[in-house]
């Protein structure tokens, strides 16, 4: 018994000093406060890969990070577009030169028998530079990805310098620190996986789940809602509508706000998958969306009854947040589009459906304007007929 006590007591002691991956990736802090958005903790040789994608003009900042170094040693991490290992292989180098200085540049690999000379690669590399910090080596660069793609093979080495020439890289762990890293959606795999059905897989249930987050938002916020609102606008000044207006505003405007909020779930859970891309305009418009709807929905409990002296502020802020979710709603489903860059018709159709629902909304406006001023002319003579006038103003 008290073996087995001392053993858990190690176990547990040892475990405090061991850094989990993310540990060691995630809570790095560099020297001069450069922050990533995405990390990875390589799967062998004590290395790290930090980036942040930018999909305006399809670039990547990158840092790579391999520990466990002396001055007598250079790294290397590479991309390779061509899916191979180490031909093809578009290198970025570093190591400390016989003056004390850092030398960072490219090299493309074309044969097994490299010395890591520089020169130019097969995409641009705008800039690039390395420090070296204790026993640890970090390579900065900024990439212009090629081929229209994100998801590359990357191989990353280390190997002993003779002066300022690398020399070849060991053997054991150097011969499969191969894997693969997709810069937009944040998913890497090392070298066991399969990449033609793995990340094809993966990235597949990504692309459907960014279909049913758009479909969910377009139909809540962007139909359900504006419907909801045209039926509380343009039906409770038909008497014969009373009280049925309210309860179909209600049931639509609820509905959108669970529908909406099951859209807003799936956009927060794709932003935890996709580490690296962070579309900030699109995400605050929808959080403010979420926090306004909430607002507007506990707001049905401090409802005053219609004649309470505070009805008309309260239908003031009704309408206010309303008009303001729809707006906004609007807004971020176009800027959904373009982050999702779907197929013209998807927007067409949006827009089809929002002219068809100002087409309506002006056709019942004239409608109920015309009703309201007859109203208001027979009311004149008869006030017993004053009954609806002020409806379409409590909306």
């Amino acid at each position: 018994m008290a073996i087995s006590k001392i053993i858990i007591f190690f176990v547990f002691v040892s475990s405090l000093f061991v850094s989990s991956p993310s540990q060691n990736c995630s809570n790095y802090t560099f020297r001069d406060n450069k922050t990533y958005a995405a990390c990875e903790t390589l799967p062998v040789l004590n290395s790290f890969l930090h980036w942040n994608y930018y999909e305006s003009n399809h670039t990547v900042d990158i840092a790579y990070r391999h520990a466990s170094l002396t001055a007598s040693d250079w790294a290397a991490w590479s991309l390779n577009p061509s899916g191979g290992a180490m031909i093809g292989a578009q290198c970025l180098v570093a190591f400390q030169n016989t003056s004390g200085l850092m030398s960072a540049y490219t090299s493309p690999v074309t044969s097994y028998r490299t010395r890591l000379e520089e020169g130019p690669l097969s995409f641009e590399v705008p800039s690039i530079a390395a420090e070296f910090d204790g026993d640890q080596m970090t390579i900065y660069a900024t990439i212009k990805l090629p081929n229209g793609t994100t998801a590359f093979t990357h191989v990353w080495q280390h190997g002993v310098l003779f002066g300022n020439t690398p020399g070849m890289h060991p053997n054991g762990d150097n011969l499969i620190s191969i894997g693969i890293v997709d810069f937009a959606s944040g998913i890497t795999l090392d070298n066991n996986a399969r990449p033609t059905t793995t990340i094809a897989t993966r990235l597949s249930r990504k692309n459907r789940m960014k279909f049913v987050h758009g479909v969910l938002n377009v139909v809540s916020w962007g139909i359900l809602v504006p419907i909801g609102a045209m039926l509380a606008r343009y039906l409770r000044v038909f008497e014969i509508a009373n009280p049925t207006w309210f309860y179909l505003h209600v049931a639509c405007q609820l509905s959108g706000y669970v529908v909406g909020v099951a859209g807003w779930a799936t956009g927060i859970k794709l932003g935890s998958d996709s580490p690296g891309i962070v579309h900030t305009t699109h995400r605050n418009i929808g959080i403010t969306i979420f926090a306004l709807a909430t607002l507007q929905a506990l707001s049905l409990k401090l409802r005053p009854k219609p004649n309470h002296k505070y009805r008309s502020y309260w239908n003031y802020y009704h309408k206010s947040i309303g008009y303001s979710v729809i707006v906004l709603s609007a807004v971020n489903i176009f800027q959904g589009f373009d982050i999702l860059d779907s197929e013209k018709k998807w927007r067409k159709a949006y827009i089809g459906a929002i002219v068809f629902l100002g087409a309506v909304c002006v056709v019942l406006e004239a409608i109920t304007q015309f009703i309201v001023f007859k109203r208001k002319e027979q009311s004149a003579n008869n006030p017993k007929v004053a009954n609806g006038i002020d409806k379409l103003e409590d909306v």
